[in-house]
């Protein structure tokens, strides 16, 4: 079977994303290939296709249950002969998937990178034909990624412990240029194709909040977004307890996760969420990755999280099926102290030395600082996002929320050169609590032993708030015209850029944020978008028959049809086979399944 054929056959699509064709065609000539796509984009169709047209098994490391449950769900229900080995196996599922293996029932075996090394399966593994080695998430062999994990390190171990070096090939969404040299070199990749499609995601609405009280905006915000499925992150496991409460105190369909919790409850909450029981999840990061719900219509962050890579990788959870979603941060400088002492206070990696210990620490707190720069800027968030990951984005993307409320910027101008000049009188020596305790004419005893009390900067910012103070300086760092330097007790210095600011020769504008409510645009849903009253009552009838038959077979909704499949039947209306073959998603084996139940409503409707 030719690859678009395959690609029809099995998966229900017609042509391959950006990116992809090129992927497969390496593979199938047997070369090693690395993919940075973001989510979304279709990295598994990559090894999928060219794992069922190879004449071996292919083998699929994997870092977490929940993705090898969905994936391999998926591929079952598309007609592929799939399994996973992982711990929630019993001995005897384990013994039976091993057996299977050998008399070759599977053509992909998903397997945890714990699993690769294990006895029974090296012997199994060197009776059968290994065709391909797929690593997913290849950013955790990294330990200058967001999810470093040792276990990842083993993967060339067992590729060298097998008789002949099947092609090897790695996917990513999201790396920034030493994680991806780290993932050739640890992966040991050979003479590999690397293809980045590149890192935007432009059904995704990117906005930040700063609440003055943040359990009252979120409520506002699910109160607009009821009837849709969302994620709620939260850095704590308090915070996820304290935010799932008032929830479902307030009559939300809502679950939790987070790694305080027994593994058979998050199971069962992880199952309620994927299987729309309770479509909002609040999670600390354990939660998500390798998750495959497609209607996820909003990611809203109720803290900053701790760098670019976790925050773009937890947004892009939102609109996988290509429907318009939200990723929205609430944001304050509490976070930035939650943060700081979770990279403080985070639990040594056994496997590094004091020193890697140390340099993690320092790129953490890096990172850290890049993230506060996003929740400040005044700049286009999409762009800042983009450029974070080496791209070159236009100035505006007009779908976040500083480019839609470009008239909530004010010139703070004036108090950014008062903030500069006092940095310089102080003789760049200082922190930042200094310089504001000056700038406010704080009665303090250092500030008076120092003679600062005497400079003319001395209480020239008298009666603003500490926080308006603190903010001026996250944008002026941010806009790049203060330095804070590393260490224990970091010191602001400026930086050459700054002379625009004090001699007035460009203005320093800031977001407004006080007393005023930032629009959030609310993403359209399927049946939003949908052109008349009929087509929109079509959508809801075929929602209610995919739930039936979910919950008939035991499987996530959206592994029956996506939102997005749903919306184009509303629109094509195929009533003959042919016709329901052409929407996308739809392949022979779903339409042997579900087209007739599916195209006796549209007839109905039609």
């Amino acid at each position: 079977m030719e690859k678009r054929e395959v690609l029809k056959e099995y998966f229900g699509h017609e042509g391959f994303r950006q990116g992809q064709e090129e992927v497969v065609d390496c593979l199938l000539t047997g070369k090693d290939a690395l993919g940075i796509m973001p989510t979304g984009a279709g990295k598994s169709v990559c090894y999928q296709v060219p794992a069922l047209m190879m004449a071996g098994i292919t083998i699929v490391v994997s870092p977490l249950i929940s993705l090898m449950n969905d994936q391999v769900s998926a591929l079952v229900q598309n007609g592929v002969p799939a399994a996973y080995l992982n711990s929630t196996l019993t001995l005897g599922q384990y013994n039976t998937v091993l057996a299977r293996i050998e008399q070759g029932r599977y053509k992909i075996i998903y397997v945890a990178p714990e699993r690769l090394t294990a006895e029974g399966f090296l012997r199994v593994c060197g009776r059968i034909d290994i065709s391909m080695v797929a690593v997913d998430e290849a950013h955790c062999v990294s330990q200058w990624g967001q999810d470093f994990r040792p276990s990842y390190l083993k993967i060339t171990d067992f590729i060298d412990s097998l008789d002949k070096r099947p092609v090897v090939c790695a996917f990513t969404a999201t790396a920034t240029d030493a994680v991806r040299d780290d993932i050739l070199k640890l992966l040991r990749l050979t003479d590999p194709l690397v293809v980045t499609t590149g890192f935007d995601r432009p059904n995704l609405f990117f906005s930040v909040i700063r609440p003055e009280r943040r359990n009252d905006t979120l409520l506002e915000l699910l109160e607009a977004r009821k009837d849709k499925s969302g994620i709620i992150y939260c850095s704590t496991r308090k915070n996820v307890e304290k935010v799932c409460d008032l929830l479902v105190a307030e009559g939300y369909p809502a679950t939790r996760y987070h790694a305080g919790l027994s593994e058979s409850e998050r199971q069962q909450n992880q199952e309620d969420f994927v299987y729309d029981k309770k479509p909002v999840m609040v999670a600390t990061n354990a939660f998500g990755m390798g998750i495959d719900k497609s209607n996820v219509s909003y990611v809203i962050h109720y803290n900053m999280p701790k760098n670019m890579e976790s925050y773009y990788q937890e947004a892009g959870r939102a609109g996988r099926d290509g429907e318009q979603a939200e990723c929205i941060m609430l944001y304050s400088v509490q976070d930035i102290m939650i943060n700081r002492f979770l990279i403080n206070n985070s639990e040594p990696n056994p496997e590094l030395t004091p020193q890697q210990q140390e340099e993690i620490k320092k790129a953490d707190e890096q990172r850290l600082k890049y993230m506060t720069f996003y929740c400040s800027t005044t700049d286009c968030l999409r762009g800042f996002i983009l450029k974070y990951f080496g791209e070159d984005p236009p100035e505006s993307c007009g779908k976040c929320s500083n480019c839609i409320s470009s008239s909530e910027l004010t010139d703070a101008t004036v108090d950014a050169q008062k903030i500069l000049s006092c940095i310089a009188r102080t003789g760049q020596r200082y922190g930042s609590r200094i310089v504001s305790y000056v700038l406010r004419g704080m009665d303090d005893e250092k500030i008076i032993q120092l003679g600062f009390d005497k400079l003319s900067t001395f209480g020239i910012m008298k009666g603003e708030k500490e926080r308006y103070i603190r903010e001026l300086f996250r944008c002026l760092e941010a806009q790049g015209y203060i330095i804070k330097t590393e260490g224990e007790y970091p010191i602001i210095k400026l930086s050459p850029t700054s002379r625009e600011i004090l001699r007035g020769e460009k203005p320093f504008m800031i977001q407004k944020t006080q007393n005023k409510k930032k629009k959030v645009v609310s993403a359209s849903s399927a049946s939003d978008v949908l052109s008349t009253k009929e087509d929109q009552q079509l959508y809801q009838a075929l929602r209610k028959l995919r739930a039936e038959i979910a919950e008939r077979i035991h499987m996530p909704q959206y592994i029956v049809f996506s939102n997005a499949a749903l919306s184009e039947m509303c629109r094509v209306k195929p009533v003959t086979d042919e016709e329901f073959l052409s929407i996308s998603g739809v392949g022979k084996r779903k339409l042997d399944f579900y087209g007739k139940d599916f195209m006796d409503i549209i007839r109905k409707y039609k």
